[in-house]
């Protein structure tokens, strides 16, 4: 599943192609929006809220999409040829004079009025890279629940928005926790979930310049060098230590940690 800051990206090429111009074309192809045309609306904005994209229509529209596992969003000059799989994975199309704009796997595709967006993402905690983020309401969020692991807690777009698999690894690593540690458990959780929330904040936001285009970095480590601590490494040693990573499933995703650096239950 794409991370926050591969989706911030998405909304900065969108918002690039298609704000400020009227869209000449428009083809949703999901059943339930199969019949709505955008065709002549001016695109206001397309602005990313944790994992989710939000584009917004002169009228009060908003088209909502979502990319989960597979789902991917394409920019192509006008004309162009698409190219990011077969056309039965097309599900939307808007184009400009241009620029054309095709999301292709897309689970969550939805046409909603802009007032109601709150209904699509109000359930969100605080954005790690949007405007609303707060590290409190976030910590806040996360010590809700004392006794859940600290990876599954992360995730939880409901505590904060936009960390994924690879980053709930390498904070944990950072952190020197198991992803298995429950979140009441860490020392002195008042104080350390803060600074989790904060270094997750800037890894992500670290990672959303064109600098990092094409890889993703947390080790601060230059080229040549790794740019994970522990995430994809299993086997591997560790960056720290030199102890083997070790990798197992935790809620049915990889997970990778280091059994010399990172203290707390294991499966």
């Amino acid at each position: 599943m794409p991370e926050g800051d591969s989706v911030h990206r998405a909304a900065a090429r969108l918002h690039a192609a298609l704000a400020g111009r009227p869209l000449t074309r428009s083809d949703l192809r999901v059943p339930r929006f199969a019949t709505a045309d955008l065709t002549g609306r001016t695109t206001l904005d397309v602005t990313p809220r944790g994992k989710h994209l939000l584009a917004r229509f002169e009228g009060g529209l908003t088209l909502h999409s979502h990319l989960r596992m597979d789902g991917a969003w394409h920019v192509f000059p006008a004309g162009a040829r698409w190219r990011g799989g077969p056309d039965y994975e097309v599900r939307a199309v808007l184009g400009t004079a241009e620029h054309t704009a095709v999301g292709y796997r897309l689970p969550v595709l939805e046409l909603i009025r802009t007032a109601d967006e709150e209904q699509a993402v109000g359930h969100l905690g605080p954005d790690l890279l949007g405007p609303d983020w707060d590290p409190g309401r976030a910590a806040a969020n996360l010590l809700a629940a004392p006794g859940r692991p600290l990876g599954e807690a992360l995730l939880d777009q409901r505590n904060l928005a936009g960390i994924g698999n690879i980053y709930k690894s390498e904070l944990c690593f950072l952190a020197q926790a198991t992803p298995w540690t429950p979140v009441g458990a860490l020392p002195d959780p008042p104080a350390t979930l803060p600074r989790i929330a904060a270094a997750a904040q800037r890894l992500l936001a670290a990672n959303i310049g064109d600098r990092a285009r094409g890889r993703r970095n947390t080790t601060g480590i230059g080229r040549p060098g790794p740019d994970l601590f522990v995430y994809g490494r299993a086997r591997r040693p560790c960056l720290r230590c030199g102890a083997p990573v070790r990798e197992a499933e935790q809620d049915g995703r990889p997970t990778y940690w280091c059994p010399q650096c990172q203290t707390g239950p294991t499966p």
